[in-house]
């Protein structure tokens, strides 16, 4: 099952991506939607990050091609932000945890120019997002785990994007640090904002995304969660080596997963 979407956020064409000439994504067509919290689940090995790496440009593929807005990535670079993995970055590198969250600001300030007074505000709110505005001058080799991605989500916020691509943002969190990142995802989204997140739960996709892709090598099946999670589509995409599939598609059509909502007081 793949829903069809007009005036799709994200379009990818006949992708194909290899590795040493073995594939790792084959004939990939998707369209994505606007304004959905949008989960991309599969098994270890299924090319979700690199699917996540090749839309950016990371990666080049052997075929295809994509569109964000209608548009190539070139075209529309400021629009997009992109969160990658934390274990990829080297975080002893000397740089505080306000000029991490000042990168978000490169792509509207130009080369060569300096931050602004509307730029330097824009990365404070964005650290008070977080919660760690107290950290501001700190050195990033300083912060734990848990407030390290929050830098990261604070730079993908400063950016001000319509599109927002994360790869596993909740891996080695604390719960703390997760509840206030799904809080800021579903807050982007009601500000009709695209966000995509790669995640390895199928429990925490049901919980939090009311769009799934789910993928292993190919796309297996794209649309709203409650009609993707089917013992069809699962069993395809995880091979039958799943036992908790029954109840987690109980649970979620009869609505018992608990979903972390924002509160709107």
């Amino acid at each position: 099952m793949i829903q069809q979407i007009k005036n799709p956020a994200i379009e990818i064409h006949d992708l194909t991506v290899s590795y040493n000439k073995k594939p790792v994504l084959w004939d990939i067509n998707l369209k994505i939607p606007h304004g959905k919290l949008i989960g991309i689940v599969g098994p270890n090995g299924a090319g979700k990050s690199t699917l996540l790496k090749t839309i950016m440009g990371i990666l080049t593929p052997d075929s295809g091609h994509i569109k964000f807005l209608d548009q190539p990535l070139s075209q529309v670079y400021k629009k997009v932000s992109y969160v990658p993995q934390r274990h990829s970055v080297d975080w002893n590198f000397p740089i505080s945890v306000q000029e991490v969250v000042m990168m978000g600001r490169y792509v509207h300030m130009g080369l060569f120019k300096r931050p602004n007074k509307k730029d330097h505000q824009i990365v404070d709110d964005c650290l008070k997002q977080v919660g760690i505005e107290k950290f501001a001058t700190r050195q990033i080799s300083q912060l734990s785990g848990g407030q390290q991605q929050r830098i990261f989500i604070a730079r993908a916020l400063a950016q001000q994007a319509s599109i927002y691509l994360l790869d596993e943002p909740f891996t080695g969190v604390d719960a703390s640090t997760e509840t206030i990142i799904l809080q800021i995802l579903q807050k982007l989204t009601q500000a009709n904002k695209t966000v995509v997140i790669v995640h390895h739960s199928l429990e925490a996709i049901a919980r939090y995304c009311n769009y799934t892709i789910l993928l292993n090598l190919h796309i297996h099946a794209a649309g709203p969660t409650e009609k993707v999670f089917t013992s069809t589509s699962l069993q395809q995409t995880y091979g039958g080596k799943l036992t908790i599939l029954s109840e987690i598609i109980n649970q979620l059509h009869k609505k018992e997963l608990p979903t972390r909502e924002v509160s709107h007081k």
